[in-house]
């Protein structure tokens, strides 16, 4: 029997199961991994979790087995771990949008178009004055010596790229910067100054090929631009600080396997096979389903590891990474959409252009979740107002079916955006519910079998400690 939950992280299994009551207080579900050897041991609550030999399900599963005594004693422990994850941790990273303007009409952007073709660009000295505001909250909010995080956003933040890049040198001792730009306004100027100050990069790429690349981001002359990410890609070879998103629709899910080998030959370190997000009406006819989606997505993830064992180099597929790490160590996940309640206006929050605060960027252009502006308003109160409240109480065990689910702490039932713009209800399921019970089901069988390491960042576990073992 094998059991890796960590200290300091946790989280749950699928719906698809069987539960039993120990008589002790806890509720445990069996899952069926789709492991030849293996079970699943999941208690929803406080997201513990073994991997059980099935021809040993009985011993382990009496009330009065190693296993459960051994729980019992720490389930407190586990639960508090649990509790502080998802309703404890501090407020400390922004997206700010320093233009609403867009140089691309992709498909599924959830920034509404009008902002894109003709919104406004916010000033050197208002970028300047938002981030004096922003530290000195966090200098009253984190501990010393903790820089809170700046991800210059979009729209497409490169479109007012000289106060951006002031900024940066001007606040480069207050916070740690990214910058998520589609790519095609960085020339060889730009990429050395982000690269030597060893600013974080995200790029979009949607396929392999111009063809399919192309298909879902173009400008607004309708031509592709995926030949000058590439170039841009090319450029950035050597330089760990960056990564790649692509996200998946009915037009590229059945190439995933050839975006990671190609994803992989360019040497970029980590990728995110993003689902599309459906808050706006534009990306969910792009939409694919669950099932086609998760064939082709859990393909792609075994070529990866096909190739780190045929070259020794990793490329990390940083939203399952996320997954498996809410499995193996929760709170050492890097990203807070897969977990209720998630980040938004919790761990992060949004800025747009004019000012106005956002518990995330996908709910930037709906306007009944404003909470504020950060110009007007002090940060401490935006974020206890109502549109910041719903998305940090929204929680799985209010969600039906989530609250029967025991993987509900490892998915979390994103996104909160796009639940209440496809269902007109935020306490609702997201688009993707069983891509999650694939993911965790796949993430459970490579525990199962020892592989878990070659599709997470090295040194993953180096500062983790063991709360739970038993062979």
């Amino acid at each position: 029997m094998v059991n890796l939950n960590k200290t300091d992280k946790k989280e749950c299994a699928s719906s698809r199961g069987v539960f039993f009551n120990t008589g002790k207080g806890f509720h445990l579900q069996i899952l069926d991994v789709k492991h030849p050897d293996y079970v699943a041991v999941v208690d929803p609550d406080t997201a513990f979790w073994a991997l059980i030999e099935k021809k040993n399900i009985a011993e382990n599963i009496d009330e009065n087995s190693q296993l459960l005594k051994k729980y019992r004693e720490k389930s407190e422990k586990f639960s508090s771990e649990m509790e502080d994850l998802r309703f404890n941790l501090a407020l400390s990273a922004v997206y700010f949008n320093p233009t609403e303007r867009c140089n691309l009409n992709c498909n599924y952007c959830y920034i509404p178009e009008s902002f894109r073709k003709n919104g406004r660009d916010m000033s050197k000295t208002e970028i300047f004055n938002a981030l004096d505001i922003l530290k000195n909250h966090f200098n009253k909010t984190l501990p010393k010596g903790r820089l809170p995080q700046i991800v210059f956003h979009g729209s497409e933040p490169m479109l007012n790229r000289e106060s951006i890049f002031e900024a940066m040198d001007k606040f480069k001792n207050d916070f740690a910067f990214g910058i998520q730009t589609n790519g095609t306004l960085l020339d060889d100027e730009s990429i050395k100054f982000l690269s030597s100050k060893n600013i974080s990069i995200g790029l979009s790429l949607d396929g392999h090929i111009s063809k399919i690349a192309d298909m879902t981001r173009k400008n607004w002359a309708q031509k592709g631009v995926s030949e000058k990410v590439v170039e841009v890609i090319k450029k950035l070879k050597g330089y760990h600080n960056y990564s790649v998103i692509c996200t998946v629709t009915n037009n590229n899910m059945a190439y995933l396997t050839d975006i990671v080998e190609f994803f992989h030959n360019l040497e970029i370190p980590y990728c995110m096979l993003n689902p599309v997000r459906c808050t706006m009406p534009g990306s969910r006819k792009i939409k694919p389903k669950d099932h086609e989606f998760s064939k082709y997505y859990l393909s792609a993830l075994d070529r990866t590891h096909q190739l780190y064992k045929e070259t020794g180099r990793k490329i990390v597929v940083a939203n399952f990474a996320n997954v498996l790490m809410s499995i193996l160590a929760p709170s050492g996940r890097r990203l807070m959409c897969d977990i209720s309640p998630c980040g938004g206006g919790r761990c992060f929050f949004a800025i747009s252009a004019k000012g106005d605060a956002f518990p995330c960027s996908e709910f930037i252009g709906l306007e009944e979740f404003c909470g504020g502006n950060i110009f007007k308003n002090s940060i401490e109160d935006i974020i206890k107002t109502r549109p910041f409240m719903m998305v940090k109480e929204r929680k799985v065990e209010n969600i039906d079916p989530c609250f029967r689910c025991a993987i509900r702490h490892f998915c979390g039932a994103p996104c909160p955006a796009e639940a209440h713009e496809m269902n007109g209800d935020i306490e609702t399921t997201g688009a993707f519910c069983e891509l999650y019970e694939e993911q965790v089901r796949y993430a459970f069988r490579l525990i199962a079998d020892g592989k878990e390491d070659a599709y997470l960042w090295d040194n993953w576990d180096s500062d983790m400690i063991s709360s739970f073992e038993q062979k």
